[in-house]
């Protein structure tokens, strides 16, 4: 499966912004989709993740209330809804897909994921 990922740009603390990233493949539905972030100098970071039915979703204790992973199994399509924004959330934003379903214990984990889109740059200032 391919990703891109979209949306990233330049905002103000306390704004919104909306990542989208579009998959191909026919098998999109049945994959564990899930967002993740870098800075330089650090690791890749969780950001949230959902499971191929869109009814089980997972946050980082820092995003979480803030967040909303949703996705459009019709669309092929997964975003982040990232409200409140923060400083602290400047980073390149990576979508990733996992072929299979992932337990709890390493949802979390990048190296649980296969696939991932080109990240997007997201900037908050203060």
């Amino acid at each position: 499966v391919q990703l891109q990922a979209s949306g990233g740009g330049l905002v103000q603390a306390g704004d919104s912004l909306r990542l989208s990233c579009a998959a191909s493949g026919r098998t999109f539905n049945s994959y564990t989709m899930g967002w993740f972030r870098q800075v330089p100098g650090k690791e890749r970071e969780f950001v949230a993740a959902i499971r191929w039915s869109g009814a089980s979703t997972y946050y980082a204790n820092s995003v979480k209330g803030r967040f909303t992973i949703l996705r459009d199994n019709a669309k092929n399509t997964v975003s982040l809804q990232m409200n409140g924004l923060k400083p602290e959330d400047t980073a390149v934003y990576y979508c990733a897909a996992a072929q299979f379903s992932l337990i709890l214990s390493v949802i979390r984990s990048a190296t649980s994921y296969q696939y991932w889109g080109q990240g997007t740059l997201v900037t908050v200032s203060s």
